[in-house]
């Protein structure tokens, strides 16, 4: 069994990753194949890797070209981001200095649109290579903009099995029972929705609904009304599967407004520093591996290896992927990548269709995939002014900023993108 990890560089998942893997019962031999384009991070990741799979029947290599890396691959795990930390940092202080505020920026939004913008040649260039010299294997795909990204894989790639992979549903459905007072391990949950705006639609124990005593819990503690979330919740009925963060960008109510920023405490341009602080910690990493220290590598709860698991076992398990909608949300656009639970076993990864989504969250969901479906569009129809009509259509853009300024910043950023943007964009600004 071969798994490729792509854009192995981000050495810290990729060492989370790894020590999942090593730690599965009866997986046996396997080869992970690690592709990245940067020589120094694949070296570092090489190095990462070999340390965390010593004394295991585990073959470690290392590749530039990518289609060395895929070749008989059985599973591949994308993890890629291009542009890095430059590119994040464009995402942000451009349209900073039009007023538009962003926490996170790479999910829907300005910058989910160009990070998505940005991705699709290499997801093109994998798709390629993967239907050539593995053509059987699974996608399983961490990179963001999730929805985006998996959509444009089936509407543009000729890749065949491709599932995207989030951890925010389970860290919520964790952290909402150590809330209630209940062992995660004695809850039952169902969520559905989209990637980053999924909803709690049962949160149990027992038979016992376990909203009213979150409803008891966010009575006992002031603070938790100055969560983005929470207030969702109390208005909407059913609590958001994805942080506080993420989730103020993806509606028109909060960011724009100076006081609701401070209500609800909301950290704008959050993300700037996380990539920083990434990037301290390769450098950690690298300089310690360089000298001989010992690193640390600890289990993620990812669902990647789990899938890989259950496919290599034939060990059944449910976990929540992102997958076109082929009749599983009833409210939502076919075609569209939903986030619903799948059952993972030896013949590969099985929704499961849930219905209808509650009037109210369908709605919210529905304005986020129209930003999918425009900026999809822009390039598998090579059209640029789709980028614009994204952009118009995005929530926080649409309530923050003129037409005329979206235009504006529009045009901006596919400038300062450049060679990173399709090429069908390059001359649409």
């Amino acid at each position: 069994m071969k798994i490729v990890f792509l854009g192995a560089g981000s050495v810290e998942f990729t060492q989370g990753l790894l020590a999942d893997l090593v730690a599965l019962p009866d997986m046996g031999e396997f080869e992970v194949a690690l592709h990245d384009i940067h020589p120094e991070r694949l070296e570092t990741a090489e190095a990462a890797a070999r340390l965390i799979a010593a004394g295991r029947p585990v073959k470690i290599s290392a590749h530039l070209g990518l289609r060395q890396a895929l070749e008989g691959a059985d599973f591949a795990i994308n993890m890629i981001q291009v542009g890095m930390i430059d590119a994040t940092r464009v995402d942000f202080e451009l349209p900073a200095r039009y007023g538009l505020r962003q926490t996170i920026a790479d999910t829907i939004g300005v910058g989910g649109i160009f990070r998505a913008l940005r991705t699709f040649p290499a997801l093109d260039r994998i798709g390629r290579a993967m239907a050539e010299v593995c053509a059987d294997a699974w996608l399983l795909n961490y990179t963001n903009p999730m929805a985006m990204n998996v959509w444009y894989l089936a509407a543009a790639t000729p890749v065949r099995n491709v599932v995207g992979l989030c951890h925010s549903i389970y860290w919520t459905a964790h952290d909402l029972a150590e809330l209630v007072g209940v062992p995660y391990e004695k809850v039952s949950y169902l969520a559905a929705g989209v990637n980053h705006q999924s909803w709690m639609l049962r949160f149990e124990s027992g038979g016992e609904d376990l909203y009213p005593r979150l409803d008891e819990a966010i009575a006992r503690d002031p603070g938790l009304l100055r969560r983005v979330r929470v207030d969702m919740y109390r208005r909407l009925g059913y609590y958001p599967t994805e942080t506080s963060e993420h989730s103020a960008e993806y509606v028109p109510w909060y960011l724009h407004d100076e006081t609701e920023v401070e209500r609800l405490r909301i950290p704008v341009g959050a993300y700037l520093g996380i990539s920083e602080e990434n990037v301290r910690q390769y450098e950690a990493t690298r300089d310690a591996l360089k000298a001989g220290r010992p690193i640390t590598a600890e289990g993620t709860m990812e669902y990647a290896p789990q899938i890989i698991h259950s496919i290599a076992t034939g060990t059944s398990r449910v976990v929540y992927g992102n997958v076109q909608n082929r009749g599983l949300v009833g409210n939502l656009p076919g075609g569209c990548v939903v986030e619903v639970p799948c059952v993972a076993d030896a013949l590969g990864v099985h929704p499961v269709a849930v219905g209808d989504l509650p009037a109210q969250c369908a709605a919210l969901n529905r304005a986020y995939v129209n930003v999918n479906e425009l900026t999809v569009r822009a390039v598998t129809e090579g059209r640029p002014e789709h980028v614009r009509h994204a952009m118009m259509a995005d929530p926080n853009t649409a309530a923050t900023l003129t037409v005329e300024q979206i235009d504006s910043l529009c045009g901006a950023l596919l400038e300062a993108h450049g060679d990173l943007m399709p090429e069908s964009l390059r001359s649409g600004s």
